[in-house]
């Protein structure tokens, strides 16, 4: 992974872990690594930074890619500790530099945190809601949805072991369209497994696609596309062909997926990253990528799918030895909910409190069906480069509902370059960067005009004779600032 120039990798606690892991002592250790015990020592305190020659012989020690040390995991786990301790029940003001430092040394007690804040919400959340003891609400699980975004999350939306099979279930059938793949995928459900394929009736179901066991058929609507019925295909493929991977990762996975529901529904977006993959191969779907410089529209015309789909596999194109541009893509609303977050990036909104009024995503909604670009800056000076587009969902008939979102995709502003949509942007123009933040709540930044709620840990600075653009204004505390805090760690 390319990194400033000048960037330093302090990966203790991660390098300590895989030994642990790996039951070896720092004795050990060193002599596999060919470096003295006292330097590895050092690189485990913090006191040595990893240089590339260490860092590769890690990397093949532990058979681990040299990704695995990047800090993108850290910074999106200091976004959440951050949030979580923002709360107001925290009861005290956490200064930016002691939640990264614990993020970065002690993951496992930030992670524990974090957990136990985001059950306080959730009991919290049924109390108010159903008036329900607070002892009998602390057994309230966590949302099925959320576990599932963030099992996704935690994997940077890669799935190799998916990508794998339905690049080879994909050249199995031999299609180069979306229409040739769904009529070769009604074949081998037929040949197979004994499915029959029928469409419902026009005004039979409002269900794009329903299955019976029972008696082997599969009823998909009739006003689907080429594309989207070759999805529903490929998905009802992967439930029946290839469900014992499905189990296996669902498996893996339960620790973090503490109920049937939640295990239920992340077979069910398993199988849809599956669907993804076949329509859209790994290989082939990359290299056209790279050779489109990442047009969606471009890439959903060869692949016959639609523009949301193809900004989705976008964002999962992290196989080893073969990575595209790593994106993070989200979809939200016009009220701000995002039903749709993921990434193989570090770019990490809050759960709490709503996301960027500034953000791009948002001005999609005035401008339907046209893509908006915006090159984003963060508290921390950290810049991407974001594009976002409505699409709309359902319509099919004058009385048939419909759903309007918006898509977003982004990446880091070094990988913009590659991207189509930045020609013509001054991209080094610090000038033409958007300030953002992470939330309200926990955006740093003190001269927001569109502010929606106060900063955490910050005073108000109340005073009736006094009246400024600025909705909160807060009085500092004295201490570094979230964007300070976070470059300090770069000059240790």
């Amino acid at each position: 992974m390319a990194r400033p120039a000048g960037h330093k990798i302090f990966a203790h606690a991660k390098l300590r872990r895989l030994r642990r892991e790996h039951r070896m002592n720092q004795v050990e250790l060193a002599r596999e690594l060919g470096i003295s015990t006292s330097y590895l020592n050092q690189i485990e305190h913090s006191q040595r930074p990893l240089t590339a020659a260490v860092l590769l012989r890690i990397s093949e020690v532990f058979g681990v890619d040299p990704e695995f040390f990047s800090e993108a995991g850290e910074e999106r786990l200091a976004t959440d500790l951050r949030a979580a301790l923002a709360d107001e029940a925290c009861g005290a003001a956490v200064a930016a530099e002691d939640v990264l430092e614990v993020s970065r040394d002690h993951p496992d007690v930030a992670r524990a945190l974090v957990a136990l804040h985001r059950r306080y919400r959730e009991a919290a959340t049924r109390v108010a809601e159903l008036g329900h003891p607070a002892e009998d609400a602390a057994l309230v699980p966590a949302e099925p949805h959320d576990e599932v975004r963030d099992f996704f999350y935690a994997h940077h939306n890669h799935i190799a072991a998916l990508d794998d099979e339905a690049e080879r279930t994909a050249t199995g059938l031999g299609a180069t369209t979306a229409g040739r793949t769904a009529a070769a995928l009604v074949d081998r459900l037929a040949s197979r497994h004994g499915v029959r394929v029928v469409d419902t009736g026009p005004r039979e179901t409002a269900e794009m696609r329903r299955f019976d066991a029972t008696s082997g058929t599969l009823r998909l609507s009739p006003w689907l596309t080429d594309g989207r019925r070759a999805f529903q295909l490929a998905t009802q493929l992967a439930l029946l062909e290839h469900r014992p991977l499905l189990d296996t990762l669902v498996a893996a996975a339960e620790p973090d997926l503490t109920s049937r529901q939640a295990a239920d529904l992340a077979r069910i977006g398993l199988a849809n990253y599956f669907a993804g993959a076949l329509l859209m191969p790994y290989s082939a779907f990359h290299s056209a990528a790279e050779e489109l410089r990442y047009d969606v529209d471009l890439l959903g015309a060869r692949f016959g799918v639609g523009f949301e789909t193809v900004c989705h596999r976008l964002s999962t194109l992290q196989r080893t030895g073969l990575r595209g541009v790593p994106f993070s893509f989200l979809r939200a609303d016009r009220a701000g909910n995002i039903s749709k977050r993921q990434s193989a990036t570090d770019f990490h909104f809050s759960r709490l409190g709503g996301t960027c009024p500034l953000w791009t995503v948002y001005e999609a909604f005035s401008a339907p069906g046209r893509i908006l670009t915006q090159v984003a800056e963060m508290p921390d000076g950290k810049r991407y480069f974001w594009i976002a587009r409505t699409v709309t969902h359902g319509g099919f008939g004058h009385r048939a509902p419909r759903s309007e979102f918006a898509v977003a995709l982004g990446c880091e502003l070094r990988h913009a370059h590659r991207l189509v949509y930045a020609e013509g942007i001054a991209l080094d123009h610090r000038q033409a960067a958007t300030p953002i933040g992470v939330g309200c709540r926990i955006c740093e930044r003190t001269d927001c005009a569109q502010r929606a709620r106060p900063p955490a840990g910050g005073r108000l600075a109340v005073d009736p004779d006094r009246r400024t653009r600025v909705p909160y204004p807060v009085v500092a505390d004295g201490r570094r600032g979230g964007a300070e805090a976070l470059r300090a760690r770069d000059v240790r």
